[in-house]
């Protein structure tokens, strides 16, 4: 690897100079690039020589724009059968995100600083923190993809969130706040109150999502085959997505088994007898049309019911008639304040089930151990558990362990 100087006449005889740096990459091929100072050329041949050595680098001629690099990402990751909710959210990064901001950027260019650069321009048109989160993920899944291919030697975006490390995390933490009792998570009283007025179809699935603890998705395809009576059992084995697409959940962690109390399976058991069936589209000797009981809490013709029916006709109503409802700032046509849910989400519930999971027996709760309420709830890692729910989790009294520390010491 060399670095010399170069000079030449333009055709308008000025005389011209420049620096070019003569090497050869990992697979012998020799390559030139060229500096205007002397620094830049002598600064690429140290780092170019050190990455040629352990087999990652890339030169600019054989990497590739982002935008290019983003095209190869999205087809890959439909290839490998990703959800499709999953593709269109990545392909919307990079088309709104990444590429208005980094399309023409060549892979082998991209710096911690340029990365920075492109977070600072994110913010300045007005993302949100939770979408440049998501879009430095995205960034960081493309040029892994990149890297794998062979079009750049190094994840830049990799190594900034690991030189951030936990700090940010804890910032992150402190701003995000702890899930309250009564803001986030109903009360018990508050729950107690939502049980008097369900009814209906929507009885047995609010139900459901009180005492097991199932996300909106896992709710919506569960399958009657999946619910044992006689076990008091719910296997948690499907989800359907934003597109009602039936899919396997999105960890491993998420396929669980979770006990289901008596209120529970016995609204489930008087449920199953008007549960609209799924048409198979066979029809028998007769020329019947063959019906089959198929998704537990499905729509009118047994498919997979809408998220937004679920909160709108059912979820939204409860929580009003229970009382457990605010001032929404508007008014009927007879001038009365219209009232709204106070908790507006399926995910409300979860949060509930968790912190009935947590709480002592003393005060209602099963006081389950947190490996056991990750379990219940499908998280992935017990981390995830205590994150979000470690302050949940009751502590011994540390004014009676103060008094016998004293005591003890002062013997």
């Amino acid at each position: 690897m060399s670095v010399r100087k170069r000079n030449w006449t333009t055709p308008t005889g000025v005389g011209k100079s420049a620096w070019v740096v003569d090497y050869f990459d990992m697979n012998s091929k020799r390559r030139l690039k060229t500096f205007a100072k002397k620094k830049d050329a002598d600064t690429f041949a140290a780092t170019a020589k050190v990455e040629v050595r352990e087999g990652v680098h890339v030169a600019d001629s054989a990497s590739a724009t982002v935008e290019a690099a983003g095209k190869l990402w999205l087809a890959s990751a439909s290839a490998a059968g990703l959800e499709r909710a999953t593709v269109m959210d990545y392909e919307r990064h990079l088309r709104i995100h990444i590429v208005p901001f980094l399309g023409s950027t060549k892979l082998s260019s991209l710096s911690i600083a340029k990365v920075r650069a492109f977070e600072d321009d994110l913010r300045a048109a007005s993302r949100s923190p939770a979408m440049l989160k998501k879009v430095l993920v995205s960034l960081g899944t493309l040029v892994s993809d990149a890297q794998e291919r062979g079009l750049v030697g190094r994840n830049v975006v990799r190594d900034i969130k690991g030189r951030r490390g936990s700090g940010e995390k804890r910032q992150e933490k402190r701003q995000k706040g702890r899930l309250k009792i009564g803001v986030d998570i109903p009360t018990r009283e508050e729950v107690k109150a939502l049980l008097v007025p369900l009814a209906g179809r929507w009885r047995p699935l609010i139900l459901t999502a009180t005492f097991c603890g199932l996300r909106a998705s896992e709710l919506r395809g569960l399958r009657w085959q999946d619910v044992d009576p006689e076990k008091r059992e719910i296997r948690v084995h499907q989800r359907a997505d934003r597109f009602n697409d039936i899919g396997r959940p999105k960890s491993i962690s998420g396929e669980r088994t979770v006990p289901a109390p008596p209120m529970v399976i016995n609204a489930l058991r008087e449920w199953k007898l008007a549960c609209p069936k799924k048409d198979t589209g066979k029809t028998d000797g007769d020329g019947e049309k063959i019906m089959v009981l198929d998704l537990v809490f499905p729509n009118g013709t047994g498919k997979v019911e809408q998220l937004n029916n679920i909160l709108r006709r059912g979820l939204h109503p409860a929580w009003v008639a229970a009382g457990v409802a605010v001032d929404s700032g508007e008014v009927d046509k007879n001038g009365k304040p219209v009232l709204a849910p106070k908790y507006t989400g399926m995910h409300a519930l979860r949060h509930f089930y968790a912190s009935w999971c947590i709480n002592r027996r003393a005060d209602g709760g099963l006081e389950l151990p947190p490996k056991m309420v990750q379990e219940r709830l499908g998280h992935s890692s017990i981390m995830m558990t205590m994150d979000v729910y470690g302050h949940l989790f009751p502590r011994g009294d540390d004014g009676d362990e103060m008094a016998e520390a004293e005591r003890a010491f002062l013997a």
